[in-house]
């Protein structure tokens, strides 16, 4: 509050019919060069000039006051002195005054006092305005204010200086601590991610990872390419809910479990069950988003099942993109539903893509539009799986900026021609069962090896596989049975079929066991068997043989 006003001097008084004096302008300063020694004058607001220069010279904070056009210095405060050194008063500010014209404050003071608006700019840094601990001086950040002032005739500006070091190295450290948190996430995050994708014989698969950008915390996106033997390739596509390393680390448990269920070589459906249990244990309040899709080239047909995910798109040999949109069942970690699975063609010279939400979704737009978006992009991007990727990437607008993070899973069941058809051939027999069933699986089996001439001891070993496998579906199994022969230019598959749903597990004979050889037999010769149960009832046992330089 200001100082109260002296009484009264009768003698001071104006005569009747004097003139009066013009009252002095509110939030006037004095234009006197030689501040801080001046006399009385106007005020700023109830303050007199004596009083708020007094005033101004107290406060920790810096303070200047300039007039005029070139900004002559009026008064500095002793604060603004200990920073920047005593000040010639009446000197203009672009000589005098060296420090403002570094920071870039002269054209912000000629705006104010032609505006007559304040203006401020934050977190200016000033050089060597601090003394650290060990006694050397370190920078220091103001934020700096300046106001227009009045006096008499004149104009001015009040530059006032307030230190905040200390709250722009507080954000600093909580910055560097966010980014070191982020970098731990991401090193967690893409540790965690397939460091080098398993590549099919019959698919061609790329995908990638994108981080958000830099102020975003890393979330729980992942992807996965499994084969699955006899041909057949799981693919997996996932997001868990939230931000940073706890979502980068459910996210690592839930894809090391997806890669020991898809060992089951179970339905899609049972896998996304199984899944939905275990993502319930690890954290009830995580909730987890994945798709689970398995290939399969001797159907041409891509089996998935989908817990609360976005469809897979694919694109058929024509250029027409088809969703897969049916069989979804809520988010993993929700329980209490049953997952279905179901198929989408994926001929030769298809490609179909898996993404996560990052891709489509925008703040600004409706989800579907993004997958519309996403569509259209799709149905135009063409080359090899890589190239797909980064065109899709670019189409939907996602750079290093983007504020969310983007997985990306692009597969090709490419067209087989000339020498390459050569090397993907597959042959069939169907068997009704009974005596003549195993020779004419030994004859069927030695033709077609001898066709694709096979070097004589793997079309020996062949015939011998499907020679056992055939035996042990007549044994165990019920018709109809199917002999399948299937070659790779990396491996060669037997597999037989048949109507029972019991799986063979291998056993040690005894030396007088007239049975149970057959498998183990099998498991020896090979490099790889499996068994699962087949859509319908029923069950497939295979094997494979890696060939010679591959």
């Amino acid at each position: 509050d200001p100082p109260p006003a002296p009484p009264a001097d009768p003698s001071a008084a104006p005569q009747p019919g004097a003139p009066q004096p013009a009252p002095a302008p509110q939030g006037s300063v004095p234009h006197a060069a030689g501040a801080p020694q001046c006399t009385s004058g106007p005020s700023i607001g109830a303050l007199s000039s004596h009083d708020l220069l007094g005033l101004l010279g107290q406060v920790p904070a810096l303070a200047a006051v300039v007039h005029g056009p070139e900004h002559r210095i009026a008064f500095v405060n002793d604060a603004y002195a200990s920073v920047f050194g005593s000040r010639p008063p009446g000197a203009p500010a672009r000589e005098a005054l060296p420090e403002l014209v570094e920071l870039g404050l002269l054209p912000l003071m000629d705006q104010v006092l032609r505006s007559g608006k304040p203006r401020t700019v934050k977190s200016r840094r000033v050089p060597g305005s601090h003394e650290a601990r060990d006694g050397t001086a370190r920078d220091g950040y103001y934020t700096f204010t300046c106001t227009p002032t009045t006096a008499a005739s004149d104009r001015g500006v009040l530059i006032f200086a307030a230190d905040v070091t200390d709250q722009v190295e507080a954000a600093e450290r909580l910055r560097a601590s966010e980014r070191r948190q982020r970098e731990a996430a991401v090193t967690l995050q893409r540790s965690l991610l397939p460091q080098e994708l398993e590549q099919p014989d019959d698919l061609r698969v790329a995908a990638t990872y994108q981080p958000g950008g830099t102020e975003a915390a890393v979330g729980g996106d992942w992807y996965d390419v499994i084969t699955l033997g006899a041909g057949r390739t799981a693919l997996v596509i996932g997001d868990v809910m939230g931000r940073g390393v706890r979502a980068a680390a459910v996210m690592g448990q839930l894809r090391t479990a997806v890669r020991a269920y898809a060992r089951l070589d179970l339905p899609p459906h049972e896998v996304l069950q199984l899944l939905d249990g275990l993502a319930a244990e690890i954290d009830a309040n995580q909730i987890a988003t994945c798709v689970y899709a398995v290939h399969d080239p001797n159907e041409g047909l891509l089996s998935y099942a989908s817990a609360g995910h976005l469809p897979i798109l694919v694109r058929d040999e024509e250029g027409t993109v088809h969703r897969a949109t049916d069989h979804t069942g809520p988010p993993l970690g929700t329980g209490g539903w049953l997952h279905t699975t179901g198929t989408i063609a994926l001929q030769p010279g298809s490609t179909a893509v898996l993404y996560t939400d990052g891709l489509v979704e925008r703040r600004d737009s409706d989800i579907e539009e993004g997958v519309a978006a996403l569509e259209d992009a799709f149905a135009g991007a063409a080359g090899a799986p890589d190239i797909i990727c980064d065109r899709l990437l670019r189409s939907l607008g996602v750079t290093a900026e983007h504020d969310d993070d983007v997985a990306l899973l692009v597969l090709q069941h490419p067209v087989r021609t000339g020498a390459d058809a050569e090397l993907f051939r597959g042959a069939a027999l169907d068997l009704l069962g009974g005596t003549e069933a195993a020779p004419r699986a030994r004859a069927f089996a030695s033709g077609v090896l001898a066709s694709w001439r096979f070097p004589t001891e793997l079309h020996d070993l062949g015939v011998l596989a499907a020679s056992e496998l055939v035996a042990n579906s007549l044994q165990h199994g019920t018709p109809p049975m199917r002999l399948r022969l299937r070659r790779t230019n990396r491996r060669l598959i037997v597999e037989v079929t048949d109507g029972d749903e019991h799986l063979p597990r291998r056993r040690r004979a005894e030396p007088a066991d007239e049975s149970g050889r057959g498998i183990s037999i099998v498991a020896t010769i090979a490099s790889a068997w499996g068994s699962r149960r087949t859509p319908g009832g029923g069950k497939a046992v295979w094997c494979e043989f890696a060939l010679p330089g591959r």
